[in-house]
């Protein structure tokens, strides 16, 4: 039997302590990829950079696919990855992850929104594939589909474990700094599901909020100015509702003409998104984008609540998940 000639791959997996069902391990046993080549490590904890970090350090292969637990990438991602890697410069490797087709009609207007401009911005390209194969920067890539050298992420020490989310995003900006090229790839593609309820949904827009802030107090670059807009979008909310609840008391009183210059871009953001939801409808359909509507101001009001508070808090090493502490990560070495 003659083997090929392949860089060796580790698929990187971050699981709950006792989680039965792991689609992305099942996923990565049907990758097409020589087995003597391949190597799936899952990392069990509770608290994801930190179970990273250590199966980073444990892994065999000189390129790590890291996966959520409910990534399903297609087979041929691996294939389609060592492509792009035969040039040394490429450090990192992305592409989006995309809502399955038999999701719940809810979940398939959370993923239209992750997916707009208006909402996400140049990171809408993690949630629908956007345009073709290039250099890009952190915005675009996201840790649920993501490849890279392993020697290039040990010697900056791996994720940074104040940080969750966002670990990721600040490694990138590290990498990029040192000279190193992030690639994006349209059809590099995984399958995961949105959250699968609103409170969920809200909960995670406050988190990358959060992780966002936290990314920029530790690692502040340009590229996260436009990450400001939300916050000082509700900070202008919170000033218009003041002012008019004290017009409404009598204890000021303006010219029409200002309280009018006030609102406008108010009025001005409603047109925006309006017109926004009117594009989704020729590809979404119209119950789809008028049920994207509302969840689209939402994401901007709690996308900015966690931005302040990531921006006010302190920085916590070894920061809680889903409120428990952090525990011994656990690995496990699946058969391929």
């Amino acid at each position: 039997m003659v083997t090929e000639t392949v860089p060796s791959f580790t698929v990187l997996i971050a699981a709950r302590p006792g989680q039965a069902e792991i689609k992305a391990v099942d996923a990565a046993r049907k990758l097409d990829y020589p087995p003597d080549r391949l190597e799936i490590l899952v990392a069990r904890g509770k608290q994801p950079s930190v179970q990273r970090n250590a199966a980073l350090r444990a892994a065999k292969g000189e390129l790590v696919y890291f996966l959520d637990d409910d990534s399903v990438p297609q087979a041929g991602n691996l294939r389609l990855a060592i492509k792009h890697f035969s040039d040394p410069q490429v450090k990192m490797l992305g592409g989006p992850n995309l809502c399955p087709a038999d999701a719940p009609a809810l979940e398939k207007i959370f993923a239209l929104v992750l997916a707009t401009k208006l909402a996400f911005g140049p990171s809408r390209a993690r949630y629908t594939p956007v345009g073709t194969t290039r250099a890009t920067s952190e915005k675009e890539l996201i840790l649920c589909n993501l490849v890279a050298r392993r020697d290039a992420m040990l010697e900056l020490g791996g994720f940074n474990e104040k940080l969750y989310p966002n670990e990721e995003n600040a490694l990138m900006d590290e990498l990029q700094k040192r000279g190193g090229k992030l690639l994006y790839d349209p059809d590099f593609i995984v399958d995961r599901r949105p959250r699968s309820n609103l409170k969920s949904f809200m909960k995670m827009l406050i988190t990358y909020g959060r992780g966002r802030a936290e990314q920029f107090r530790v690692h502040p670059t340009f590229g996260s100015a436009l990450n400001f807009v939300p916050p000082l979008f509700d900070a202008y909310l919170l000033l218009v509702a003041c002012v008019l609840l004290l017009i409404g008391l009598g204890v000021i009183h303006l010219a029409p003409v200002f309280v009018y210059s006030g609102v406008a871009p108010l009025v001005l953001y409603g047109a925006i998104v309006l017109a926004q939801v009117a594009a989704l409808i020729p590809g979404a359909g119209v119950a789809h984008s008028i049920g994207a509507l509302p969840l689209i101001v939402l994401t901007h009001v709690l996308y900015g609540v966690g931005f302040w508070r990531g921006l006010l808090t302190p920085l916590k090493h070894g920061r809680k998940y889903d409120g428990e502490p952090p525990m011994k990560v656990v690995l496990e070495h699946v058969p391929v």
